[in-house]
């Protein structure tokens, strides 16, 4: 399982991704839009767990709608502080996963990125069953 994770706080991004490798999950992180989705086009992901006030050009809403847009099976889980919690409830009307409000539990976190990808998977395997019918 291969895990983005979009957020300007560079010690977060540095914890949090040691974590996840500890758990044998591939985990990598970008501080803002403009890389996230240039690492998605280079990458295979599936899940990015995105901050919603991230820097640069593209709001966290932003990023998910073209996320949505260019890679529809990516799931994606939003994060935000208390102030921002209607942006979060915009990105599910806009396709996101879920969404959790920071600071996030690692467990939980966790156990919402690993239903995240089950969802990925089932939806990669309606698709194949599709196509073969």
């Amino acid at each position: 399982m291969n895990v983005l994770f979009v957020d300007d706080e560079a010690g977060f991004l540095d914890i949090i991704i040691k974590r996840f490798r500890k758990r044998h999950i591939d985990a990598s992180g970008v501080p803002d839009g403009e890389q996230a989705i240039e690492r998605i086009s280079e990458g295979n992901f599936d899940v990015v767990v995105l901050d919603v006030q991230i820097p640069g050009h593209r709001s966290g809403i932003k990023v998910l709608e073209e996320i949505k847009s260019r890679w529809p099976l990516i799931e994606v889980i939003m994060l935000t502080g208390h102030a921002m919690l209607d942006a979060a409830r915009a990105g599910m009307d806009n396709g996101a996963f879920d969404y959790m409000v920071k600071p996030v539990d690692f467990d939980e976190l966790y156990y919402k990125i690993i239903d995240a990808y089950k969802n990925k998977s089932l939806q990669e395997t309606k698709l194949k069953n599709k196509m073969i019918n």
